[in-house]
């Protein structure tokens, strides 16, 4: 955004320069209308118009794109609440499943064996208790 600020600051100054270098008087006709001026007038007053113009063009596709850009971001707040809702859905769901669940009768928990390692493995000793 600032690289346009500063191309439009550029141009309009290149227009300044240019209308004070082109100061003569000219006449302009339009229809019924006739106004004379010095060339420099008449040309910062058809950029200024231009410019007026283009804005007054573009302003509309820049509302909507506002406008679209909102309701999205609404859009986005609503789905993380649902995300939020359902997660915390989720964990009451598992919570239950849980506690439903019958524990195996009769097995003993089994201890799960440590990992040994390759070495401990190729060589079929341990460290800790000697050959196996």
């Amino acid at each position: 955004m600032q690289l346009i600020l500063i191309l439009g600051i550029i141009v309009a100054i290149a227009a300044v320069v240019f209308a004070l270098q082109n100061n003569l008087p000219v006449v302009v006709t339009i229809a019924l209308w006739r106004f004379e001026g010095s060339l420099a007038l008449v040309l910062l007053v058809s950029l200024g118009l231009g410019a007026l113009i283009a804005g007054l063009l573009s302003s509309p596709s820049v509302i909507t794109r506002q406008w679209a850009l909102g309701r999205s971001r609404k859009q986005v707040a609503d789905l993380e609440r649902q995300l939020v809702g359902q997660q915390q859905r989720n964990r009451e769901l598992e919570a239950e499943v849980a506690r439903l669940s019958p524990a195996p009768a009769g097995a003993a928990p089994v201890a799960e064996r440590p990992y040994v390692g390759l070495k401990t493995l190729l060589t079929g000793t341990d460290a800790e208790k000697g050959p196996r």
